[in-house]
């Protein structure tokens, strides 16, 4: 009789437990919002025609902005306006503390294409590997109240960048990898004239009280909104439409307290990747990325909707995404390491996703990813809960799920998922701890404790 009692009061108590589980994460996402707050400036408007601007196209504008950059931040800060018209900028625009760079409706700010024009050399991160390099288009470090809004146009004019260095000589990523792997100063890391390697679009590093709102930003020749050790950042409300290799959306990088909301992503690469640096130039600085916030947004993307890695050497937590909307892209969800990189990727939720068609696996985790080394530095992906997701075609896998024996995936929970039609139902290898509940692929439901996939089946082929 007491066994029987004690037996109902835990099937009684443990669904609840469950709800309130849940019910505390997303407590926790709420908390982490509420102290994202954006910066405030004085109602000051530094007109850039107003420091010699011509808004012309031709003329290049760019010292014009710099000067109004300057008397913003002396005055005490407020906005830097580019009013309707095209503002030329050859070479980069460099923000201080206190300074909204304003692009109002019917203006665009249009960079120029040759890398020489992006000196003096500064501080940036590559691929997770820190260098002094080329300067981002527009470009901020150790900024307090710092921002880019209005609802004009940011054009980088990035494929014309890559035309002219298609037959020039170009940085290898190699070699700044070795220099990390070696340990070799970050100030001998240099990428300069005739060794150049892409330069983030828009890049803010070691910065805190970030805003990026309301702009449309387009062609980029690498990664586009780049905070890198950042805290307190908000993307909210941008367009982004930006086609080229390489080319992520936005990528908060070794950052704490990030909130990616409202926006619209058209990308030749993830729409957010979530980065915290590589192999052992990541365990050098070691800073991880926390507190990371995606809702409300639309992907359509070359690659993911959502991706974690390759470069998470510093360790990624504290992820939420709910409410967005995938049209087309690689993979919704693409959670990604090898075995050089070590790391930890731990508490990711994810909740009200719709998907129209995934090219390869609609939720994917791999830590055999390519670039491999020959290190022996297990990463650890750990405590993921994905719900409440559907998809209408994935051309490849519902599920994909390839850890390595050395670095298996942890404690994966995926409930009520519909995967309307998948050309296989999943892929499973190297795993522990998978739950799957009310998982349809098919219109066939999973079993919550799936078996791995079957030594002699074959793979699909995917890229990777």
């Amino acid at each position: 009789m007491k066994l029987r009692l004690i037996f109902w009061c835990l099937l009684t108590l443990i669904p609840g437990l469950l709800v309130a589980d849940a019910a505390d994460d997303w407590r926790e996402m709420d908390a982490i919002v509420a102290r994202i707050v954006p910066p405030l400036f004085p109602a000051r408007d530094f007109l850039v025609t107003d420091y010699g601007a011509k808004g012309d196209g031709r003329t290049d504008d760019r010292e014009a902005i710099a000067r109004a950059v300057d008397a913003c931040s002396v005055a005490g800060g407020g906005r830097v306006v580019l009013q309707a018209g095209v503002f030329f900028c050859d070479g980069p625009v460099h923000l201080r503390s206190n300074v909204d760079l304003h692009v109002v409706a019917g203006a665009t700010l249009r960079f120029g294409a040759d890398p020489a024009r992006y000196v003096p050399l500064v501080l940036t991160r590559f691929e997770g590997t820190m260098l002094m390099g080329h300067s981002p288009r527009i470009y901020a470090r150790n900024a307090t109240n710092v921002a880019i809004t209005g609802a004009g146009v940011i054009d980088g004019n990035g494929r014309a960048t890559l035309d002219l260095m298609r037959d020039k000589p170009k940085g290898n990523a190699a070699d700044l990898r070795k220099m990390g792997a070696e340990g070799m100063p970050v100030e001998q890391r240099v990428f300069g004239e005739d060794h150049w390697l892409r330069p983030s679009m828009i890049q803010f590093v070691e910065c805190s009280r970030v805003l990026i709102e309301g702009v449309t930003i387009r062609d980029s020749t690498f990664w586009i909104v780049h905070p890198v050790f950042c805290r307190n950042v908000t993307a909210r409300g941008l367009k982004i439409e930006s086609m080229n290799g390489n080319n992520d959306g936005v990528d908060p990088d070794s950052s704490v307290d990030v909130l990616i909301e409202d926006c619209v992503f058209d990308t030749g690469d993830d729409a957010v990747a979530i980065k915290s640096g590589r192999d052992q130039d990541g365990w050098r600085v070691s800073r991880s990325s926390e507190n990371i916030v995606i809702r409300r947004c639309t992907m359509r993307s070359r690659h993911s909707g959502l991706c974690i890695g390759s470069e998470m050497s510093g360790g990624v937590r504290n992820v939420f995404m709910e409410d967005c909307t995938l049209t087309s892209v690689s993979s919704a969800f693409y959670f990604k390491a090898n075995l050089d990189r070590g790391g930890l990727v731990e508490h990711v939720r994810a909740r009200r996703i719709k998907a129209e068609q995934v090219r390869e696996g609609f939720v994917r985790f791999e830590t055999g990813y390519h670039g491999y080394r020959g290190g022996d530095f297990p990463p650890s992906f750990r405590d993921f809960v994905i719900e409440d997701i559907s998809c209408q075609r994935a051309d490849a896998y519902g599920l994909y799920i390839e850890g390595v024996p050395a670095a298996p995936i942890r404690d994966v929970t995926i409930r009520d998922a519909d995967i309307g039609a998948a050309k296989a139902t999943y892929w499973l290898k190297h795993f522990e701890g998978l739950r799957l509940d009310q998982v349809k692929i098919n219109g066939s439901v999973l079993p919550a404790s799936p078996p791995p996939t079957p030594a002699t089946k074959s793979k699909l082929k995917i890229s990777s």
